[in-house]
């Protein structure tokens, strides 16, 4: 059965060994983020021990679709190396004698990192979307995946891995792009609000233009609750674009016909 879902972004400087000075620091702009998405994931610890995990698959070079429908089990086993360290983190478990996957998607990689902070006793598996996945796609991804799991006997939470515009600032990783602003701001008051229609009405090739990565994962976020009476009950941790990208942590709970929160 789903009980909470949570939206965390996915830049590697959350994990203190990638990010230097800052990333160590317990102050500062790393440390205020880091302590809401260890926050968000502290939620679905709290009512799961067994988390599905969503994110967007990159695409591969000329191809589009990446690792689309991939889904990684939860004896996946990954390493940060490509981010600067060999710090290896897992969806399930103790990692210290598995392989590790030298190729592990990063919303896969933050995901283990978080479980192991916050709940290393969890399993996780991972189920990624296209980055260019269809707003109808979109939809059915997460209202299937939320038919999957109120079958279940258990209670499951969701953890979505995705980011907002990266377009957002001179230094920003896509430079400035001024229509970007606009548009996240947007997006920031659907995600508060957990707006299923304004997500599910996002411009698909406008947030492709000003690299809005987090696109499909934020409306198959819609999709989860899309059978609900009434659009989710959301408390948001952090909504920011500290370098230039958005990053927004949140909390979503299924509201009962009434408004009562379950």
């Amino acid at each position: 059965m789903f009980c909470v879902a949570s939206l965390v972004p996915s830049p590697p400087v959350l994990v203190p060994e990638l990010g230097g000075a800052a990333g160590a620091s317990a102050e500062g702009t790393v440390a205020e983020l880091r302590a809401a998405v260890l926050r968000a994931a502290g939620e679905l610890a709290a009512r799961a021990s067994r988390w599905i995990v969503v994110g967007v698959a990159e695409p591969e070079e000329g191809s589009g679709g990446g690792d689309s429908g991939r889904v990684i089990g939860s004896d996946a086993v990954g390493t940060f190396r490509g981010y600067g360290v060999d710090l290896r983190v897992g969806l399930s478990g103790v990692v210290a004698e598995r392989v590790a996957d030298p190729m592990l998607p990063l919303p896969a990689l933050i995901a283990g990192w978080l479980r192991e902070q916050v709940a290393p006793e969890v399993t996780a598996e991972c189920r990624l979307i296209s980055a260019d996945a269809s707003v109808d796609e979109s939809l059915t991804f997460g209202r299937q995946l939320r038919a999957d799991l109120d079958a279940e006997p258990e209670s499951i939470a969701v953890l979505v891995v995705g980011d907002g515009a990266a377009t957002l600032s001179l230094k920003a990783p896509r430079y400035l792009d001024e229509r970007a602003a606009g548009v996240q701001e947007a997006i920031d008051r659907a995600l508060n609000a957990g707006d299923r229609q304004a997500l599910a009405a996002l411009d698909t090739r406008l947030c492709a233009e000003i690299e809005v990565a987090g696109r499909p994962a934020y409306q198959v976020l819609a999709g989860l609750f899309a059978t609900d009476p009434a659009d989710p009950d959301v408390e948001t941790l952090y909504a920011a674009h500290p370098f230039g990208v958005a990053y927004h942590v949140s909390v979503w709970r299924p509201r009962a016909r009434g408004g009562a929160v379950t």
